[in-house]
């Protein structure tokens, strides 16, 4: 019995999103009063030992350099294998693309319950229930696991991340790879951007930025907080700024520590993808604006004379650090 942590990796490196499922699964080990192991498929750069700092004994890695790549057929066998192999009763992954892409086939697999999208730890005391968001973030769903293996999926920045000492011991771990079915012959990356689903902070535009020849000003700003830059849909559609920037429902749906919103109205779509942040700042010259009811923190005013000011602010803040 163990609970088995899969450790997501893009270009060589651990995600963000992997050390908050490591810790999550860590966590929940020692309340199970069983042992937190790791799981990685593929290679990497980083120093693997070193990960035992977030709760892991020990980590299994299958060194099979075409795991790089997502193959969800693929990984699911591989890791559904893996489960088996070292026991786990209850697998933890990240739920980000991923995990949204494997859960449920590796859950099929084993013929285990499945919970994607958990925001706190299960509770153990009368059963195994776990807690996650429903309605797009606006209610909370209680699950109760009864299988005796166990998938969950931990929503990206719900759990904070804990680093304390200690290292892990890196087994190679020996299953068959079944031949990728799918064949990769490009990959186009975003480079010298901070990943929106990795971000800790979004600065996010709207149409009231009136078109993109203005959005130096937002641009600023993100440079001075190490922010991730996003838009609306409407912005997107425009093509004002690129697709990919898009966040909401149908777009990317983030779960920064700050969420800041410029010339954005509001709309329930928006906030869908949005709800999650953790603090969010609405700048918005219209008081009705919808997206006040939902901030943390709100400034009615002009953006082209509040976001120089806020980003003057930012730089004499950090000079005098």
């Amino acid at each position: 019995m163990s609970v088995l942590i899969l450790i997501d990796h893009s270009d060589g490196l651990v995600k963000k999103s992997s050390l908050e499922a490591l810790t999550y699964g860590a966590k929940l080990a020692a309340q199970l009063g069983t042992s937190a192991e790791g799981l990685l498929l593929g290679t990497v750069n980083d120093e693997l030992a070193s990960l035992g700092k977030y709760g892991v004994s020990k980590i299994h890695q299958v060194a099979n350099e075409s795991l790089n790549q997502l193959d969800t057929q693929v990984y699911a066998k591989a890791i559904a294998d893996a489960v088996s192999a070292s026991g786990a009763n209850v697998l933890v992954l990240s739920h980000n693309q991923t995990g949204k892409a494997v859960a449920a086939r590796v859950a099929a697999r084993l013929k285990a319950g499945v919970v994607t999208g958990a925001c706190a730890l299960p509770d153990t005391s009368n059963g195994f229930i776990v807690k996650k968001m429903v309605f797009s973030g606006k209610a909370f769903a209680n699950v109760q696991i009864l299988s005796p293996i166990k998938v969950i999926s931990l929503s990206p920045n719900s759990f904070t991340t804990i680093a304390g000492e200690g290292t892990a011991t890196v087994s190679p771990l020996q299953i068959n790879i079944d031949a990728a079915k799918v064949k990769i012959t490009a990959v186009n990356k975003i480079s010298g951007e901070v990943p929106l689903t990795e971000a800790d902070i979004v600065v996010s535009g709207g149409r009231g930025l009136k078109g993109p020849e203005n959005w130096g000003i937002l641009l600023d700003l993100a440079k001075e907080l190490g922010a991730a830059t996003a838009c609306s849909r409407p912005v997107g559609d425009a093509h004002w700024r690129p697709h990919h920037e898009h966040v909401g429902q149908t777009g990317v749906q983030v779960a920064p520590n700050l969420y800041i919103a410029i010339g954005i109205s509001g709309a329930i779509q928006h906030l869908a993808g949005v709800n999650r942040s953790k603090i969010i700042v609405v700048i918005n010259k219209d008081p009705e604006a919808p997206f006040f009811k939902a901030a943390d923190y709100g400034i009615v005013g002009d953006a082209f004379e509040v976001l120089p000011q806020f980003t003057e602010a930012i730089k004499k803040m950090k000079a005098s650090a």
